[in-house]
C-alpha cells in the first residue's frame, strides 16, 4: 500500500496517548532537508500514561512498523506513514499499537 515516507520531524502517538517523534538515522537520504527513517529505526515515546496494576509501565519506544516493499534506504526498507507499529516498555514488553500522524507528503513509496 503506498504511503508517504517518514522523516525525523514526523510525530505520532502510542495507544495510551504518549507522544512519539521519528528518529531518522539515514546519513544519505533526506526528505525536506531532514534524514529519512528506516524500518529498523526505533522511535522514542514520551508522556505515556499506561500502568499495570498501579505500577507505571509507560511506552518508551515505538518500533516494528510495516516496511516499504519497493523503497530501500541504505539497504533497509524505508518507513511509511501508513503502517502501525508496536509501543514497548523499557522492559521491551509490547503494550499496544503506535502510529505516525504527521509527516512530509511530497515523497511517496510502496
Amino acid at each position: 500500500m503506498p504511503g508517504a515516507l517518514v522523516q525525523t520531524s514526523a510525530t505520532g502517538v502510542c495507544s495510551h496517548g504518549g507522544q512519539m517523534v521519528a528518529a531518522g538515522t539515514s546519513a544519505k537520504v533526506f526528505l525536506m532537508t531532514l534524514p529519512a527513517s528506516k524500518h529498523t529505526d526505533q522511535h522514542p515515546i514520551a508522556a505515556c500514561a499506561f500502568n499495570v496494576s498501579g505500577k507505571p509501565s509507560p511506552c518508551v519506544i515505538g518500533a516494528k512498523f510495516a516496511p516499504a516493499t519497493r523503497v530501500f534506504i541504505e539497504g533497509a526498507p524505508a518507513l511509511l506513514v501508513t503502517g502501525l507499529g508496536i509501543g514497548s516498555s523499557a522492559e521491551q514488553a509490547p503494550q499496544g499499537p503506535a502510529a505516525f500522524l504527521t509527516t512530509q507528503i511530497r515523497v511517496v513509496g510502496m
